[in-house]
């Protein structure tokens, strides 16, 4: 058999297929196991998008159900919900899964990946069991890991894709805040069209990693001065994309008045959540729910989260992709709660990372299983309070320390084993052995 031959069912028609496919089965059974079981299939959070679209589409205002924080696109994207099929809005979460798979396929594309690599990174996506299950049970963060992959394939288009990377970018920081932190990132990447092309190997060596670190932070000193040192891309960028998310801000609070800011903008900023999380700062905020809490003490976990925002972007805005990814997994382990859906945030960005990356096979299964085994532990302490009754809730923060320092161990041996590719160098590094698979399709 040739080589084509033994890897058609690689090729990305047969995987979106495929993957098409068994999202629409685990929809249908979703629904019969809604009907027929005590454990529901579809995720709470998709009720209470229905809900919110139901009532926009008499009239009223989506807020008017409590618990919905989320931006008043998202209950307009679900009114078939109420007009056409309750299973609609779990179709359209699942169809953007399938074209984040698409996004992916195209981006590695475009950084130079090509062959086996390629294809095998765009199936982690799509047949990964946690972002299949997420959007067949009506979660919607589907839709923003498409917004977040199509900026990230717009920038490396070029200059020509500026525009429409802008336009993206504030719609996904209205629908979604957290986005918010790429800011400085992007801006540093739309560096001007003469640019000297740059690509580093952060691996090749110890000494290699010392001299790479040690001018980087040398030109730390002037990071300020090159973030501020305004080019066409960076004046566009900021004007186009404040504009369309201060256009959506504004017909919400037109439209909602007081109660779209403070559901939908203020909420996150300030929330304080004593309902058993992931987060490293659940159990104070528990022990101290019953006191109410300053605007300080709200806002203090940001700083933490400021400063590694900060340094990260620092060190890695040029390799955007990377960038992104780092930047993800460090919010959510500092954050101030933690749920698994988040986790699909920087899910995406994995297959991007991945052709980049030194380790081995073995060290990589090394880092899932951490990973893993540190998610799982505290799954069992959570189920131990949530549906034995036990008070655990001590050591189900000391649970989550674990987490915590396990996506820190983690993100370190990631970043100590990943090979530096500037947004500027367009695939410069297609001919590595590693990226490039000799073998035509």
């Amino acid at each position: 058999m040739t080589a084509m031959g033994s890897s058609w069912w690689l090729k990305e028609q047969w995987l979106l297929l495929v993957a098409a496919v068994l999202r629409l089965l685990l929809i249908a059974y979703g629904d019969w196991q809604d009907v027929h079981m005590d454990v529901r299939y579809t995720d709470i959070d998709y009720h209470v998008f229905s809900d919110a679209a139901a009532l926009l589409a008499t009239g009223r205002s989506p807020f008017d159900r409590e618990t919905y924080r989320y931006s008043p696109l998202l209950a307009l994207l679900l009114v078939p919900n109420t007009l056409i099929h309750p299973s609609w809005g779990k179709l359209l979460f699942s169809a953007a899964d399938l074209l984040a798979g698409h996004l992916i396929y195209k981006i590695l594309g475009l950084q130079g990946v090509h062959g086996k690599t390629r294809e095998l990174c765009t199936a982690l996506w799509l047949f990964n069991p946690f972002t299949f299950t997420i959007g067949t049970r009506g979660n919607c963060e589907a839709i923003v890991c498409c917004m977040i992959l199509r900026i990230i394939y717009c920038l490396y288009k070029g200059t020509g894709g500026t525009v429409e990377a802008a336009v993206w970018y504030g719609v996904v920081v209205h629908f979604r805040i957290y986005p918010i932190i790429y800011v400085m990132a992007l801006l540093i990447a739309l560096e001007s069209s003469s640019s000297k092309v740059t690509s580093k190997s952060l691996k090749s060596s110890h000494i290699e990693d010392a001299r790479f670190l040690r001018k980087t932070r040398f030109s730390c000193c002037g990071f300020l001065a090159e973030l501020f040192d305004l080019n066409r891309c960076r004046i566009l960028f900021g004007a186009v994309s404040g504009g369309v998310f201060f256009l959506l801000t504004g017909v919400s609070y037109y439209l909602y008045g007081d109660q779209f800011l403070h559901e939908a903008l203020f909420y996150h900023l300030t929330r304080t959540d004593p309902r058993h999380n992931f987060s490293i700062y659940f159990y104070h905020i528990y022990l101290h729910h019953s006191h109410s809490f300053s605007l300080v003490e709200r806002l203090v976990s940001f700083v933490p989260q400021f400063f590694v925002q900060s340094v990260l972007t620092t060190y890695f805005a040029k390799d955007v992709s990377f960038c992104f990814f780092i930047q993800t997994v460090a919010f959510v382990a500092f954050n101030k709660v933690i749920t698994a859906q988040y986790f699909v945030w920087f899910f995406c960005l994995i297959p991007l990372i991945i052709p980049w990356t030194t380790l081995t096979l073995r060290q990589a299964l090394m880092c899932f299983l951490l990973w893993s085994a540190a998610q799982l532990h505290w799954l069992l302490w959570a189920y131990a309070l949530e549906f034995r009754g036990s008070s655990v809730f001590f050591q189900l923060w000391l649970a989550s320390l674990t987490f915590f320092v396990a996506n820190v161990v983690v993100l370190s041996i990631l970043i100590w084993h990943h090979r530096y590719v500037s947004i500027t160098s367009k695939g410069a590094l297609c001919m590595h052995e590693e990226v490039k698979d000799t073998k035509s399709h």
